[in-house]
């Protein structure tokens, strides 16, 4: 199975970001699964690829259009790379080559990655598992935020079964592993009060 990771480019992150990112990659590789991933090397792109590559047993697909080829923006041991035209076409391939995504802190372009896949499900696209991984507690904002959409009518309760959030990376492996789509109707996210 291929999870793709949506998260941080950033060089200027806390290192504690990072080492929960390496973390995330390991226990992905421990468990057999590949990463497919916007291709950076730093940040938190490069910190899940570096741990995925340290149990080197899966793949490691990089996504990125090819004006990001420049020294030291792409991360180097992938062993596939695939330059799409645009960044359109980056997040299409990432989604059709993946069975989960995970997203982990990030700025607009991993908020961008995330809503999109999450839109794709609320219209029934897809019924893969989306899991936030909630390190120092970046997403909590985002839980209030939901929670104000829901109670202003503006999202279904049912959008909390779309996604899962914990700043644990055994707990978001877990999640996906037990993932039933049978248990997450989309039929249902798409309801307004």
């Amino acid at each position: 199975m291929n999870i793709c990771v949506y998260g941080a480019s950033s060089t200027t992150i806390d290192k504690s970001y990072i080492e929960d990112g390496e973390r995330l990659g390991r226990i992905m590789g421990e468990h057999g699964f590949g990463l497919v991933f916007g291709g950076g090397a730093n940040g938190l792109m490069g910190a899940v690829a570096r741990g995925v590559n340290q149990v080197g047993k899966t793949e490691i697909i990089g996504i990125a259009p090819a004006f990001f080829n420049v020294d030291g923006i792409l991360y180097e041991h992938c062993t596939q790379f695939i330059y799409p035209e645009n960044m359109r076409k980056r997040k299409a391939i990432m989604e059709e080559m993946s069975e989960a995504f995970i997203v982990t802190p990030g700025g607009i372009g991993t908020f961008d990655e995330f809503f999109e896949i999450l839109t794709l499900k609320q219209l029934g696209r897809h019924n893969k598992p989306i899991a936030l991984l909630n390190t120092n507690g970046y997403y909590d904002h985002f839980k209030s935020f939901i929670q104000n959409s829901i109670d202003e009518n503006f999202l279904n309760e049912e959008c909390h079964k779309m996604f899962f959030i914990s700043d644990s990376c055994e707990e978001i492996i877990s999640y996906i592993e037990n993932y039933n789509p049978e248990e997450t109707p989309v039929s249902k996210f798409k309801n307004i009060k």
